[in-house]
């Protein structure tokens, strides 16, 4: 039977989410495509049929996990009228996402907690950084007109408070993913945006 367009991106969507969970469990390097395979109850052959190799799944296993948060950057940067307010969502959004998203979270853990930072993955680590780069560019961005409107005081450079706010999401993102029994995400998380909401407003 020939195979159609909508049967092949299945196939790449399982062979994906297959790939995340196991990276997410056993490490960039500790997973195979063998192993990748069986998750995804096919051989190899379709895995070598949608990508080159590891490397070229692994790029695409954090592009897939990762669009929820691309779209949330790209949300924040569109709501221009009220940037305070498009802070306080972004940051809702990105716990409460990390919370209750799986594949989100498993996108974090991969990347803090279970890959090696070697020469094999640079251009996974490049595009990382840069994706890095936007959302504190965004975020800063925020902060900027925030202050044009007089929502957030202007003592402060606004990159600073961007960075501030990126580092405040990954420090309870890394926190929690490494020891989830600390505190819960969902009840604590009102709580993270409203300390962040006063260092955003100190002098």
């Amino acid at each position: 039977m020939r195979r159609t367009k909508e049967d092949a991106e299945k196939t790449r969507l399982k062979i994906i989410e297959a790939a995340l969970t196991l990276f997410s469990r056993n490490g960039y390097s500790n997973t195979t495509l063998g192993m990748i395979g069986a998750e995804a109850g096919y051989s190899r052959g379709p895995i070598y049929w949608h990508f080159k190799n590891k490397d070229d799944l692994y790029q695409a296993v954090l592009a897939y996990s990762q669009e929820p948060l691309e779209n949330l950057i790209n949300s924040a940067a569109q709501d221009s009228a009220d940037p305070l307010k498009a802070i306080d969502a972004f940051t809702r959004q990105w716990l409460g996402l990390l919370a209750t998203d799986v594949w989100f979270r498993q996108s974090f853990e991969i990347l803090l907690n279970k890959t090696e930072l070697t020469e094999a993955i640079a251009p996974t680590i490049k595009r990382e950084r840069e994706l890095t780069s936007h959302i504190v560019d965004t975020l800063s961005q925020l902060v900027t007109k925030a202050q044009e409107l007089k929502q957030l005081p202007s003592s402060q450079p606004a990159k600073k408070l961007g960075l501030l706010v990126y580092i405040h999401l990954m420090g309870v993102t890394q926190s929690w993913l490494f020891a989830p029994e600390l505190f819960s995400l969902k009840e604590e998380s009102a709580f993270f945006v409203e300390r962040l909401h006063g260092l955003l407003h100190s002098p």
